[in-house]
């Protein structure tokens, strides 16, 4: 019996070897694909990701990046802001446009008055009054104030129009913080994914080194330094959910959304195009393009405009006016109807130096406007030159992570194989890992990186969608 039963416990312990060693050979799956086999896998790996949004939020709806630019068109409230604006700037043309034109009253008056009174209180002349009751119209046509009005009119048009590329380049500003955080999102989601793959990948090694452990093949400091990779990689995975999570809120608000909506995001074709050789043709695209540039430079124009018009303010104007009526209700020295056609001329002498100093208001705010888009276009020039230094950096980002990636997924498996024919310890295979991980994060976030630099550049040159 005692011989039956070591010869028992010698086929068993020779099983659990052989069990353990199958174990062993079994290769780890989530390094056994790169990087770019993850991406050809993208649309259900982030369907996966899109999962991971809060309960409770609704369910899933794919978004395109065009469909997210129509939607914050349609919904955030920055673009009526801005068109509302221009409506306004509009009124304000009519305005003064009204000052060219006739002016017509009709009046209507019915007096009872003491036979033989005059008003003589309150002014130089006496007016007779006369118990009465008539009806008229009386016109008033300016016919030159020497330019001033019309300039006036220019100066509002322009201001119409500097608003009308303000709210152009409102509606720039919320497209690119659109498309900025739609692939903000789709990068926090793609490394939720590369959590996942880090996840499954070192569960299953801490699940073959405890099984290695039981068979007495590895020591128990093996385990312990698999298990707490494992831990890292965990927490990796729930910061990763909570970064996208946020974006993804962020990106909702932009929206016009009050709550967070659960998003499907499709990215579209990969941008690999290099950016452009120079920036000097970029900077000249900008300057003539970025509505905030039109915008100041139809400001200056209307400072200028406006500077005239207060300089005319010294000028005489003419009126031409006319006036006609009936008195059917009447004293007997009033008669039956009146009318009466005259021009008037108001020449300005003094008045405290007021139209001097509207004058010099006036130019000190044009040297204003010249000075503001002065700054401007200096700022531009340097937004587009630091936009395409990003861009050609991040293009530049785009082989060297890639190659960081193929070193670091080679190392793995040199390490692992060291490990395997037991050359090497758990802490260099660990630090392979690490090695991996980071290099898998830093390629996902160059090429969405780059994707974003792209967009930057484009908005700073206002470069037609």
């Amino acid at each position: 019996m005692i011989a039956d039963a070591m010869m028992r416990a010698t086929v068993m312990h020779a099983m659990s070897r052989c069990i353990a060693a199958m174990l062993w050979l079994l290769p780890v799956g989530a390094y056994a694909q790169s990087p770019g086999s993850a991406q050809s896998t993208a649309p259900p790996q982030r369907t996966m990701a899109a999962q991971m949004a809060p309960s409770g939020v609704g369910p899933v709806r794919t978004l395109t990046r065009e469909q997210a630019e129509a939607l914050a068109l349609k919904n955030n409230p920055q673009i009526s802001i801005g068109r509302l604006n221009a409506l306004v700037a509009r009124q304000f043309v009519r305005e003064q446009r009204s000052g060219l034109l006739p002016t017509v009253a009709l009046n209507a008056t019915g007096v009872d008055a003491q036979p033989g009174g005059r008003i003589a209180a309150g002014g130089l002349t006496n007016s007779a009054l006369y118990s009465r009751a008539a009806a008229g119209a009386n016109v008033s046509q300016l016919v030159t104030d020497f330019g001033r009005t019309p300039n006036l009119v220019a100066s509002a048009n322009l201001q119409a129009k500097a608003q009308d590329e303000t709210a152009a380049a409102t509606t720039a500003d919320i497209i690119l913080a659109v498309d900025q955080s739609f692939f903000n999102t789709l990068e926090t989601e793609a490394l939720v994914t590369v959590a996942h793959q880090t996840v499954d990948a070192r569960q299953t090694f801490v699940d073959k080194i405890q099984a290695l452990t039981d068979a007495k093949l590895r020591s128990d400091i093996d385990l312990s330094f698999a298990k707490v990779d494992a831990a890292r990689a965990r927490l990796l995975l729930l910061e990763a959910r909570n970064n996208y999570e946020a974006s993804l809120a962020a990106l909702s608000a932009l929206l016009g959304f009050n709550d967070e909506q659960n998003f499907q995001l499709v990215e579209g074709a990969p941008a690999g195009e290099a950016p452009p050789p120079t920036v000097e043709p970029l900077i000249g695209e900008a300057l003539a393009q970025r509505p905030e540039v039109l915008a100041l430079r139809d400001q200056v124009q209307a400072a200028e405009k406006f500077g005239r018009a207060e300089h005319d303010l010294k000028l005489p104007d003419v009126t031409a006016l006319g006036t006609v009526g009936l008195v059917p209700a009447r004293d007997n020295h009033v008669p039956s109807w009146w009318g009466a056609v005259g021009a008037n001329i108001n020449i300005p002498v003094f008045n405290g130096f007021l139209f001097d100093a509207r004058a010099k208001t006036a130019d000190l705010q044009t040297t204003l406007a010249r000075g503001r888009l002065t700054d401007l276009q200096n700022n531009i020039a340097r937004d587009v030159r630091d936009a395409w230094q990003d861009s050609n950096r991040a293009f530049e980002r785009l082989s060297v992570t890639r190659q960081l990636e193929e070193q670091a997924t080679l190392a793995l498996d040199l390490a692992q194989s060291r490990y395997n024919l037991g050359l090497s310890s758990i802490v260099e295979f660990s630090q392979a890992e690490l090695q991996k991980t980071e290099a898998d994060i830093s390629d996902t976030d160059a090429r969405y990186q780059y994707r974003l630099t792209q967009i930057v550049l484009a908005y700073t040159i206002a470069a037609p969608r």
